[in-house]
Order: structure tokens, then C-alpha cells, then sequence
């Protein structure tokens, strides 16, 4: 039977399609709605052999998601930066361009890539609670430098939008008050995702924040199974930089991180070399070695990813003193 691949742009309100069979493509354009989606894929339904690809855009997949969990399809959901990476030099696009590129590069590379799983409904609640959190954090963080630039101004009218700036603070604080509730109510709700929660945060500098994001990145750590999986993904792992005899650097963190992980990372981190535990005892006995405090504070934050893995992997909370029975017998 014949393999039909199928890559698609996502926009806000439209989704453009390319269906390649063999050497054949065709395009199409449909409206980003669940009934129109449902529609189109019908004609699929029978040919088994069907693969959907697409980038991912977040939220404007959302209708996408929900459809082709009623389907036998295998769906891969692609990394931009990677199609992008991949191009090599084009010249131009459009949202047809890109459909067709997306089909291309997933008949291309169909084996390195791995499919994309459906969220359990828990998870999908805790996704949709984490993101709308952090756009409050952020929408919070925004008006708090506002704040700043009423006092460079001097128009008269600096008082009455503070006081302004301050009320819609005190609102969002209330919002990112109830979103946090909500999110510990969901993982509570989970007996799977209360265990999990538990044991992350038995681990010396991880906190609610960080605890709640773990869960989000790697999907209650099904999507992503493995300690250097997450560490590369949050940008904490060095890398070689070597070329003949020439070109040499020392091993450096790569460019190519979530951002967001990476930071909460750091600050948890620096929480953990202020407790007293064997994280603190390493960072100073690395800096008293002369070690930068820097390159050490990563390794920090590397361990603390082993850590995670550690205790969901052994199903049990993290020991300070713990000492492993293997290395008694």
C-alpha cells in the first residue's frame, strides 16, 4: 500500500496542507477549526499508511491535537529550529512553501524522528494552567519596569499611573495566586502526578516553579526518559568544538536551550549551594580548587538534573547520606 505524507503550516485562523504521494504533491487550505480539520482527514481514514507532520507552534496546534487523536495516523510533531537547520540555503517562502518543505523533510528523515503521543487530559490541564501562569509572570514583570519609567517622567501625571500600575499588579498577583492553586490541585487530582511532584521536590534546590515545569517539558517524564535528553534540551551540557589540528575550543554549553528551563535551572541551583548538602560541599570544594564558579555552577545544575531522574527512576525521595547497596556488598 502506498505511503501518503502529509505536511502542514499553521496559522492562527488557516492551515495550509501538502499531500504527497510518491512524486505527486497536491495542495489544499483549510480554516483552523476542529469540524473543518475532521473533514479533511476523513478522506484518510482508510490508508493506513498515512503520516502528518507539522511544526510546533503551541497553541495553534491545539485543534490539530484534539482531531488526530481520533485517528490511526502516525503524527510527528517537528522542532522549527530543526526543518529550519536542515534547508540548508533557501531563497523565499510562503505557507505553501513551507507545507511542502515540512512533507519533504518528514518522508526524508521519517526515522530519526519520534512520533508525537497524545497528552493525557491531566497533563494537557497542567500545560494550558503553566503557559497562561507565565504569561501573567511575564505581563507582572512588564508593568513592575513601568514603574520605573513613571519616575523618569515628569508630567504631572506620574502619581495617578502608578496607582494605576499598582491596582493591575495587585489583580495579576490574585490571577497567578488562583493559577497556581488550580495547578497543584490537577497534579493532587493525579495520584502518578502527586508521586512524581513529591519526589521532585525531595531533591535539594527544586522548588514548586521547577517541580511544575519538569512535569510540563517532559510530559510526567514519558516524553522525555532520559538525564542527557533533558540536560541538552535545558542547555547545561558541554560540547566539543574541534576542527583538524587548528581549531580548537574548550567544551562550551550550546546556544541551541529552552530558555525558561534553563533559567529556573540556575536559580534552582543557587538555591542549592546556599543549603547544606552535597551539592554545596561540591561547589566549594570545585571554586576552592580554583575552578570558575560559573562552569561549576552548571555542573551544579547538570547534577541536579541526574538527581530528578534519579528519584523518579528508583521511585524514592532524594537521601542526603544515601549510600548505595550495591557498593556495602
Amino acid at each position: 500500500m502506498e505511503k501518503i505524507v502529509i505536511g502542514i503550516d499553521i496559522s492562527a485562523k488557516t492551515l495550509d496542507i501538502c499531500v504527497k504521494k510518491r512524486n505527486k504533491k497536491e495542495f489544499f487550505k483549510i480554516e483552523n477549526t476542529i469540524s473543518k480539520i475532521k473533514s479533511f482527514f476523513k478522506h484518510f481514514s482508510k490508508t493506513p499508511q498515512t503520516i502528518v507532520a507539522m511544526e510546533n507552534t503551541g497553541k495553534y496546534n491545539w485543534f490539530l491535537y484534539e482531531v488526530l487523536e481520533d485517528f490511526v495516523f502516525q503524527v510527528f510533531v517537528i522542532n522549527p529550529l530543526h526543518l529550519k537547520k536542515s534547508l540548508g540555503l533557501i531563497r523565499g517562502k510562503n505557507d505553501e512553501i513551507d507545507a511542502e518543505r515540512i512533507a519533504d523533510f518528514t518522508d526524508k528523515n521519517q526515522e530519526m524522528l519520534h512520533p508525537w503521543k497524545p497528552d493525557a487530559l491531566e497533563m494537557k490541564k497542567l500545560k494550558v494552567l503553566f503557559s497562561e501562569r507565565n504569561s501573567k509572570v511575564k505581563l507582572k514583570a512588564h508593568l513592575l519596569k513601568l514603574q520605573h519609567n513613571y519616575t523618569l517622567t515628569k508630567s504631572g501625571c506620574e502619581k495617578s499611573l502608578l496607582r494605576m500600575n499598582q491596582q493591575e499588579i495587585k489583580l495579576i498577583e490574585k490571577h497567578i495566586s488562583a493559577l497556581e492553586t488550580a495547578i497543584e490541585a490537577v497534579i493532587k487530582s493525579t495520584e502518578t502526578l502527586s508521586q512524581k511532584a513529591n519526589l521532585l521536590k525531595s531533591v535539594p534546590g527544586v522548588g514548586k516553579v521547577l517541580c511544575w515545569l519538569l512535569l510540563v517539558k517532559t510530559g510526567g517524564f514519558e516524553k522525555i526518559t532520559k538525564p542527557r535528553q533533558l540536560a541538552c534540551y535545558a542547555g547545561v551540557v558541554p560540547f566539543d568544538y574541534q576542527s583538524g589540528t587548528a581549531i580548537r575550543y574548550k567544551p562550551r554549553v550550546s546556544f541551541y536551550a529552552d530558555k525558561s528551563l534553563k533559567s529556573i535551572l540556575h536559580l534552582a541551583a543557587m538555591s542549592a549551594i546556599r543549603l547544606e548538602n552535597d551539592l554545596r560541599a561540591y561547589y566549594l570544594r570545585k571554586v576552592a580548587e580554583g575552578k570558575n564558579k560559573m562552569l561549576v555552577l552548571n555542573n551544579v545544575r547538570n547534577k541536579i538534573v541526574h538527581r530528578v531522574f534519579a528519584v523518579i527512576n528508583q521511585q524514592k525521595p532524594y537521601e542526603k547520606n544515601y549510600i548505595n547497596s550495591l557498593v556495602l556488598s
